[in-house]
């Protein structure tokens, strides 16, 4: 799974807007120069955003953007989602109604693929824009089981 530019762009604006909007709108040209991102591509992300009731905009002189909530309330998944970028990793239609193969049949993986999307969601759910100021991140990650190998000199017995 790849995450295109859209996504992307859009989370290290709004992180960019969470650091720099404490005591004033922050424009989008500013967002611009800091995170190296077209102006252009970020209004038309800006508008996605502030549809979905992410962002406020700020009229006039000083004007610009600020988060609807605060930093700990605005999580990662809802501005992917925001910006129209879906977080799945099969390459099946929504819901799985139809599967990837060209009889309509799900592939062998469907479900692997599914369920990593699935906990690819709920971490990106789990994490909030002050979590990535905060660099807190390591907290929402859940370890793995470790897995050994088995030992060849025992397989050889």
């Amino acid at each position: 799974m790849k995450l295109s530019t859209k996504g992307r762009y859009a989370v290290m604006a709004m992180v960019d807007l969470a650091r720099h909007a404490q005591a004033k709108p922050v424009s989008l040209s500013d967002i611009a120069t800091r995170q190296e991102i077209s102006l252009s591509y970020l209004e038309q992300l800006f508008a996605r955003l502030r549809r979905a009731g992410l962002v406020r905009s700020v009229r006039g002189p000083g004007g610009g953007y600020r988060l609807a909530r605060g930093s700990a309330e605005t999580r990662v998944s809802e501005i992917i989602l925001a910006v129209d970028e879906p977080i799945t990793a099969t390459r099946c239609t929504e819901m799985g109604a139809t599967g990837c193969r060209a009889d309509r049949s799900k592939c062998l993986t469907h479900d692997l693929w599914e369920e990593l999307g699935n906990q690819i969601h709920m971490f990106l759910s789990s994490v909030t824009l002050r979590d990535v100021l905060e660099r807190k991140l390591t907290t929402h990650i859940i370890e793995a089981p470790v897995v050994t190998k088995p030992d060849s000199v025992a397989a050889a017995s």
